[in-house]
């Protein structure tokens, strides 16, 4: 018999106030001195240690410096109820939250979801842990994906509306995807366009047709950055959006992606597959915003055509 009061408590959503540094107020304001000016109705004792436990976040990333700088638009959180989630997981970095979508930077070798064989450990199951911990009820929705082997960014929505918004007018809801590849060789065209039917075997490899029943059409762009030591760094834009569809068409360029054994590659320097979602820029499904997010060259991209 369980002993009164030993029930486990229920769980207590967050009371969040929201506040926004105003259009015309200075250039930067320290927090603290803003937090002062934001909530006269709290005692400074009380707004300090609210800073000091995580409580506060300054556009959804939690801050505990008293002088990080606030500009004008800036989002200000205050959780009074418990400090806010840090996210942290050594393969995956947060980019962007907030009430509809997530953006994170996944890296090589992490599955987007889970198949027949793997359930946990996914990019899909790492994000749905993270809110969940924030609130149980959260829930987390795919709204595309990456290859296991490819890093870069991807987003997820949090709510049905957002992931059917997306999912449903993707073609004009993406305003750009880039992707960097580091190619063997040189290409001798430095731009232009592949255009295939894709179709799979029972292998499960992907390939090229010119025979449009028998594929998906994939028009896939590209331009040369820079080419030394036998290899090509690739800026490469989809205006489809099929499986392996850059690697394939690395392929019938005849300079495979650097690691894709299966796809024709004869190296692999960095020990992984050498494609990276470097650019995601869409339409908000919800605020209708302009979203843009980049990363940098991957550094061991860079390494490979040094010189």
């Amino acid at each position: 018999m369980t002993k009164p009061g030993a029930e486990r408590a229920g769980f207590r959503p967050d009371v969040i106030e929201t506040y926004f540094v105003a259009d015309d107020a200075p250039a930067s304001t320290p927090l603290l001195e803003h937090l002062f000016t934001l909530m006269p109705q709290r005692k400074r004792t009380t707004v300090k240690e609210l800073l000091k436990h995580r409580q506060i976040a300054v556009n959804s990333v939690p801050v505990t410096q008293f002088d990080h700088e606030l500009h004008p638009g800036d989002k200000v959180e205050v959780n009074l109820t418990r400090e806010f989630q840090v996210f942290y997981d050594r393969r995956i970095q947060l980019v962007y939250e907030d009430d509809d979508i997530l953006v994170i930077n996944k890296g090589y070798g992490l599955l987007s979801m889970g198949n027949e064989k793997v359930k946990e450990g996914t990019a899909y199951s790492i994000m749905r842990d993270y809110l969940k911990r924030k609130d149980p009820r959260n829930k987390i929705f795919i709204v595309h994906r990456l290859d296991r082997d490819t890093s870069g960014l991807m987003m997820f929505a949090k709510t049905m509306e957002a992931k059917e918004a997306m999912q449903h007018n993707w073609n004009n809801m993406v305003i750009s995807r880039k992707y960097l590849a580091v190619v063997e060789g040189k290409v001798e065209q430095e731009e232009g366009t592949v255009r295939s039917y894709l179709a799979e075997n029972s292998q499960y490899e992907v390939f090229s047709t010119d025979d449009p029943e028998k594929g998906q059409l994939a028009v896939t762009r590209y331009r040369t950055l820079k080419t030394r030591n036998g290899y090509s760094l690739m800026e490469v834009s989809l205006d489809t959006g099929r499986k392996n569809q850059i690697r394939v068409h690395m392929k019938d360029l005849g300079h495979p992606i650097a690691g894709d054994r299966k796809y024709g590659a004869k190296s692999s320097p960095i020990h992984r597959l050498a494609l990276h979602a470097q650019t995601l820029r869409f339409v908000h499904p919800v605020t209708r915003r302009d979203m843009n997010f980049s990363t940098p060259v991957p550094a061991s991209f860079a390494s490979m055509v040094k010189g």
